[in-house]
């Protein structure tokens, strides 16, 4: 499904390119749940914002699913992004003068879903993370974890293939945290493909693979 060949990324600071990654080559398969680790500055955000189509290559191939995703135009980058994959950040992101249920609502009004058909589908996925009871409640009224757990269930709601998760727990305590990551274990099961950057070891022990990344480099690939 993610297929990344020789792939390296640099950045500029005035006239110096900065080299974020070197030559990395990964696979990943459907259904897998990968966390990607590695210190501050290893490169590990650049490289989930790549497989997240939120950022590009500057040296060799990516192919998304059968789609070369360097080669893809602006428009379908887009479609790719809203229909195949599903973001969660560490901060939330949910706009805070909205309650639950139309923040869950919002990349299907972007999609001109039909509003029946909105509110089903935010309610399903509200119930599918174990937060319909609080459809009513705005950001500010909501816990950490609930918040977050409205960020999974908007990532979800146009049926995505892909979870893309930067950093999931890393604002909650150390519970809430845990309960996110049984959340995400619970979709893996259901079939999503999971892959999430960490920096803590006792969440990555929820992925079935690490891929451990330093200074731009690709260091291990543990299976577990």
């Amino acid at each position: 499904m993610i297929d990344l060949q020789g792939v390296s990324k640099s950045y500029r600071l005035g006239e110096v390119a900065l080299p974020v990654l070197k030559d990395i080559s990964l696979h990943i398969g459907a259904g897998e749940f990968v966390a990607i680790m590695g210190p501050s500055g290893s490169g590990k955000s650049t490289l989930l914002n790549i497989i997240g189509c939120l950022d590009t290559i500057d040296e060799g191939s990516y192919t998304l699913g059968g789609v070369a995703i360097e080669a893809a135009s602006e428009d379908e980058l887009a479609a790719i992004r809203n229909q195949r994959l599903g973001f969660v950040f560490q901060s939330f992101n949910l706009i805070p003068r909205i309650n639950a249920l139309r923040n869950v609502e919002l990349p299907m009004i972007y999609s001109r879903v039909a509003p029946a058909e909105r509110l089903r589908r935010a309610h399903a996925a509200l119930q599918n993370v174990g937060l319909e009871d609080r459809a009513a409640h705005s950001p500010a009224k909501l816990s950490g974890g609930q918040q977050q757990r409205v960020a999974i269930a908007r990532a979800l709601i146009t049926g995505p293939d892909i979870i893309i998760a930067d950093e999931p727990t890393g604002s909650l305590d150390s519970a809430s945290g845990h309960d996110i990551m049984r959340l995400f274990s619970h979709l893996h099961r259901q079939g999503k493909t999971v892959v999430m950057v960490t920096h803590e070891d006792e969440i990555s022990a929820y992925a079935q693979r690490a891929i451990r990344l330093r200074d731009g480099l690709m260091e291990k690939d543990e299976r577990r």
